[in-house]
């Protein structure tokens, strides 16, 4: 399958279907939904990991990289779904996470009894006057470094202290996760996304190190390139899909992971364009995202992409992400409207577009009330820190309803039955009062719900080679709120708005002469837009989306 004209959707096992009634999602659970996924046309499933973990990161922290959690399920339903999923031509992609093993993993407690080999797989130093080497904090809000008494060493770890970080620089250790390729590449697997991958060369001298967090110093490392390489190729996967998420990297750094003739990944992951409503770079100061910021980063890393030959990973939502429609769009009058309009904007743009399970229903934050209701470690930690540093509890709340993790994790809205239809018993994480009309079964029956549409935005992306393939260009709008590009190839253009705003805004029409004459193929609304353009300008709907093609 082509990467290009493909749909990826992205499934965090533990909240997408329980099919045994204990309220959490599994294997089996995703088997019986992957009928509905091949209505919704994708064409791979990246599913979280479900290998054996103690779960202090909800599967992060892998314990055993080829066996399954029996959480989730058997190694047969492993099979099975693989096999099942490969006769309706849909392949999955499983998620590594190389970076960083479980303290569950058995290379970890061979090394915590003092023998040389398994701790050269970690990354253990002596402290510094009695602390710890450096003065480094996690991503979870934690120090970064973590003593063992018994050997009087710490170890790295860059996540949670049960999280510790692998040394890419031990042959042995890249080995090791060969295989791990390996075994899954004999399953039937047709992919893999590599988690925090752009973190797992360390700096050649870690002791001349500053202080501060401690990805800042590991990202895109001195032989990050030469590492992937090595995997890629003596695992043979560089002919299969494979997306590397990469931690605050840079544009040059990913157009080299993802051009071909490198011989790298298929596609990135970034994040610069979710952070636009942190405020000094805090995900826990909440402001109002910055439209300018936010236009001119799809700008520059689209153009600049395609100008090079890099490719991306075109998303809004994973698990690790708030609901886009809370965050960007509008949960009342306009959600309907909002959600579309988001589906638009990144699935005619240039890359591969992720779905992430429950997106293309429109499912919101979580909305919580009590600190009791959330599970994931980073949010807890986060609730305590905010406490700590002077914000009341109703304030801490309120910036973990908009931030937090749980938000992207709570279970799929399958229908309006108990529990939105993902369990029969009590589920891991408390459904959003909004099931009753946020589902699955509601959406199939009604010809203009967001689902439908983003059948559409799928069907269209399998149809029509410009926006497989299409060269992409940003417009100028006149409005920092109205975002506009063409994507060309050939004599085909498809010019495409958006209006990120709950307002009616006037958008310039300067930029994209000859669009008039083309035919409205996609909008989120009535398509009148051709009839509303008058000399260059139109008058847009609040959160209008829609796209124009001439040929």
């Amino acid at each position: 399958m082509n990467s290009k004209n493909s749909v990826v959707y992205q499934i965090y096992v533990k909240s997408f279907c329980d099919s045994n009634g204990d309220g959490i999602g599994d294997l089996n659970g995703i088997r019986s939904k992957l009928p509905y996924l091949k209505s919704l046309g994708v064409d791979y499933i990246w599913v979280t990991p479900f290998y054996p973990s103690p779960m202090f990161d909800n599967g992060y922290d892998v314990a055993d990289y080829c066996a399954v959690n029996p959480l989730f399920g058997t190694m047969a339903d492993c099979e099975a779904m693989i096999d099942e999923a490969n006769r309706l031509g849909i392949g999955f992609m499983f998620d590594m996470v190389f970076n960083h093993t479980s303290w569950d993993h058995e290379w970890f407690r061979k090394a915590l009894t003092g023998d040389p080999e398994y701790m050269d797989y970690y990354i253990f130093r002596d402290g510094v006057n009695g602390g710890p080497p450096l003065d480094w904090t996690s991503s979870f809000g934690t120090p970064a470094w973590e003593y063992v008494p018994a050997l009087d060493k710490w170890y790295l770890h860059l996540f949670d202290k049960s999280q510790p970080d692998l040394n890419w620089e031990n042959p042995k250790v890249r080995e090791g996760l060969k295989n791990v390729i390996r075994f899954w590449k004999g399953k039937g697997v047709k992919g893999f996304r590599f988690d925090v991958f752009n973190l797992i060369s360390k700096p050649e001298h870690l002791e001349q190190c500053g202080s501060g967090r401690g990805i800042n110093y590991c990202k895109d490392g001195p032989r990050i390139h030469e590492f992937i390489r090595e995997l890629v190729t003596d695992t043979g996967i560089d002919g299969m899909v494979t997306v590397g998420e990469m931690s605050s990297t840079t544009l040059e750094n990913c157009i080299r992971y993802s051009n071909p003739a490198n011989r790298e990944l298929s596609m990135c992951f970034n994040f610069h364009h979710l952070k636009v409503d942190y405020k000094n770079g805090d995900k826990w100061t909440l402001m109002e995202p910055d439209w300018n910021a936010l236009g001119q980063l799809f700008r520059e890393w689209q153009e600049e992409m395609s100008k090079q030959g890099g490719w991306s990973a075109a998303f809004w939502c994973n698990h690790d992400q708030p609901r886009i429609v809370s965050r960007f769009g509008d949960e009342g009058a306009y959600w309907k409207q909002s959600a579309k309009m988001l589906g638009t904007f990144i699935h005619l743009l240039r890359g591969t577009p992720y779905i992430y399970q429950g997106e293309e229903i429109g499912m919101t934050n979580a909305h919580f009330t009590s600190i009791e209701q959330y599970n994931d470690v980073e949010s807890v930690n986060y609730y305590k820190i905010l406490l700590e540093r002077g914000v009341s509890a109703a304030d801490a709340l309120e910036v973990l309803r908009q931030r937090s993790r749980d938000n992207a994790r709570t279970p799929m809205q399958w229908n309006a039955q108990r529990n939105a239809g993902f369990t029969d018993g009590a589920p891991w994480l408390e459904v959003p009062d909004n099931y009753r009309s946020i589902n699955v079964e509601t959406e199939e029956s009604d010809p203009d719900s967001i689902l439908n549409y983003y059948r559409e935005l799928v069907r269209l992306r399998k149809e029509l080679p410009v926006i497989a393939d299409g060269e992409i260009r940003f417009l100028q709008t006149g409005d920092k709120r109205v975002f506009a590009y063409e994507r060309a190839l050939g004599r085909q253009r498809l010019t495409v708005v958006c209006n990120f705003s709950g307002d009616e805004r006037n958008a310039s029409f300067a930029d994209a002469p000859g669009a008039e004459s083309g035919t409205v193929l996609l909008a989120n609304g009535p398509k009148d837009q051709i009839e509303r353009l008058q000399n260059g300008v139109l008058k847009l709907r609040p959160y209008e989306a829609f796209a124009i093609l001439r040929e």
